[in-house]
């Protein structure tokens, strides 16, 4: 399995969402959602896209995406019956991956059935295949991080804010309130978990 590919972005063609990525001396060409096209560097410059092969009887495709996360919901989506690799990747195109979580767990069918090719049919299975898969905590926990990256955040904080909310509910609190709780602590980047914890624990209800 090719986990993913880094190597020089050589060229893109947009009609078709795909890139071309050349690495040891080989160009792959990997299709890609429409919102990650949105997100690519330069020609020439570096790239990094984690993949999915499909193996199929007239040849092979790669996909690719710039985060892992996308990796994941790409390969859970055509894991529901109907839809396929294009499927999927239109999905990735039409809704980030926070929205398509919330709209999983929202019974939201008409903001999936706006990606291309997904009718409202669809989109009810892709919810009901789906929902058992995804969890709020996961969803909120990743919304967090990707707020601490905007922000200008340190990674490292990020890290340590994620490994108190796991400290927290080893403790026993449920996943939702330790997420509460490390959001409403004041806290600063030098700040490591035990002092996120320290903090968190003034906003925990006993």
């Amino acid at each position: 399995m090719i986990s993913y590919i880094r190597g020089t972005l050589v060229y893109l063609e947009p009609e078709e969402s795909l890139v071309v990525v050349e690495t040891g001396g080989v160009g792959y060409g990997i299709l890609i959602s429409g919102k990650d096209l949105d997100l690519l560097p330069g020609h020439g410059e570096e790239i990094r896209l984690y993949t999915y092969l499909q193996v199929k009887e007239d040849g092979l495709q790669l996909y690719g995406f710039l985060t892992r996360e996308d990796q994941k919901l790409f390969r859970m989506l055509i894991g529901v019956s109907g839809i396929g690799p294009k499927g999927a990747l239109g999905i990735l195109s039409a809704l980030s991956a926070d929205d398509l979580r919330f709209a999983v767990l929202a019974d939201d069918a008409r903001a999936i059935a706006k990606a291309p090719g997904i009718g409202h049919k669809t989109a009810q299975k892709l919810i009901l295949e789906l929902k058992d898969k995804l969890k709020l905590e996961d969803a909120f926990e990743a919304k967090l991080a990707k707020a601490d990256l905007q922000t200008g955040a340190a990674a490292g904080l990020t890290e340590a804010k994620n490994e108190a909310v796991e400290a927290l509910t080893a403790l026993g609190y449920s996943a939702s309130d330790a997420l509460k709780a490390v959001r409403q602590a004041e806290l600063k980047e030098e700040m490591g978990v035990e002092e996120i914890l320290k903090a968190a624990l003034k906003h925990m209800s006993f």
